[in-house]
């Protein structure tokens, strides 16, 4: 007997279901690929449809301050002020953002959430496993504050530690805004996250949470790029980006593949030394913290004068409750100076150099400057007042 119409329609409707899962499962797998990718971003960029920051004239300050002797002190832009708001840190892996982090976590009335982007997922206790970093000094666990928070993992991406890591103002991305909703909203105190994927997301950050206060962490990127590597048993200087994966514990090679995407200029050259994408992606991140976060802070000044700073930073931040001195007394001086034993200053000024000329073509006339120290701020407030 032959099969009614209705049998041979449900059929024909499954067998076309079926090879359109097919088909679109194949589309989706080459459009991860990163090839697929730099295609697509290309055609785009031919429609004026990417983001790039050679159009964003805000972008300032790419001229580090480890030219001379000194960083600068903290570095305050002014923001409206509240008790209850929220605080984003961002900072990059190895600067200190940990030792800042522990900072709030021991403020009473503060909720601090390390790392939120994680691949860890502090929030699964399954996932996170035990181990703690043994140069985290002072710090037992990482993942007290997101306790009875499983819920983040409905939003949770992992691709965020690796894509979309440069986010315009208009950039869309409902789960990254959901997510961090849900630990605001669940903060038992203030809430502060503490962020190392951040720094260039920071005009799609204050876009989607205006009432948020960013305090921007940045260290002398010699230092931070010593910090960086494992124990060499080889001439640091040899090192090249085709064979340096197994050493890139921070990311710095999906960094520069992803970022490439919005700066060009990026090297990704096999045979150049890794130090020169790792400085760019430096000056990159510090353009984008000193440009878009309230307030900046030098790791050297946080670890040097450990009194002052805490106390300018308990004010600035309206931390009530908190004891500078208590947390002055856990500032621990992450040994400065370790590059020297990498190289000698020509050598990575040469490779500085040749960078800091380049940015200077690629965005000038935009950059710009335009910050103000903390003791100019609060004068102007005083006369203000």
């Amino acid at each position: 007997m032959a099969d009614s119409p209705i049998k041979r329609s449900t059929l024909l409707w499954r067998i076309r279901e079926k090879m359109r899962s097919k088909f679109f499962g194949a589309v989706r797998h080459i459009a991860s690929i990163d090839d697929t990718r730099d295609i697509l971003a290309d055609v785009m960029a031919s429609q004026n449809a990417t983001y790039s920051a050679r159009h964003t004239p805000d972008l300032e300050d790419f001229e580090s301050p480890y030219a001379q002797a000194a960083s600068d002190a903290v570095v305050a832009r002014g923001a409206p002020r509240g008790r209850g708001d929220p605080i984003f840190i961002t900072a990059r892996f190895r600067t200190g953002s940990t030792l800042l982090w522990n900072l709030f976590r021991n403020v009473p009335g503060v909720t601090a959430y390390y790392e939120p982007f994680n691949e860890r997922r502090w929030f699964d206790e399954a996932a996170r496993g035990a181990r703690v970093d043994s140069t985290h000094l002072g710090v037992k666990d990482y993942w007290a504050e997101y306790r009875n928070l499983g819920e983040l993992g409905r939003y949770y991406r992992e691709d965020w530690i690796r894509r979309q890591l440069c986010m315009p103002r208009s950039a869309s991305n409902p789960d990254m805004e959901r997510y961090i909703e849900l630990m605001i909203e669940r903060a038992p105190g203030r809430p502060v996250l503490q962020f190392n994927r951040v720094d260039l997301r920071l005009p799609w950050l204050r876009a989607q949470f205006p009432q948020a206060k960013i305090l921007h962490l940045y260290r002398n990127p010699r230092d931070q790029w010593a910090s960086s590597l494992p124990k060499l048993g080889e001439d640091m200087r040899k090192l090249q980006i085709g064979s340096f994966q197994p050493l890139d514990g921070f990311y710095l090679l999906d960094w520069g593949r992803d970022l490439r995407r919005s700066f060009p200029f990026l090297t990704l050259d096999p045979g150049a030394h890794p130090y020169e994408l790792f400085y760019q992606v430096w000056k990159l991140s510090y353009a984008f913290g000193r440009t878009h976060a309230h307030v900046s802070l030098g790791y050297e000044n946080l670890v040097n004068n450990p009194q002052v700073v805490v106390r300018q930073l308990v004010d600035e931040f309206s931390l009530t409750g908190a004891d500078p001195a208590a947390l002055a007394a856990l500032v621990v001086d992450g040994k400065q100076g370790k590059w020297q034993k990498l190289a000698d200053d020509a050598w990575f000024r040469g490779i500085e150099r040749r960078v800091d000329d380049q940015f200077r073509r690629y965005f000038a006339p935009e950059a710009r400057t335009g910050n103000i120290d903390l003791a100019t701020l609060r004068d102007e407030r005083l006369r203000a007042v």
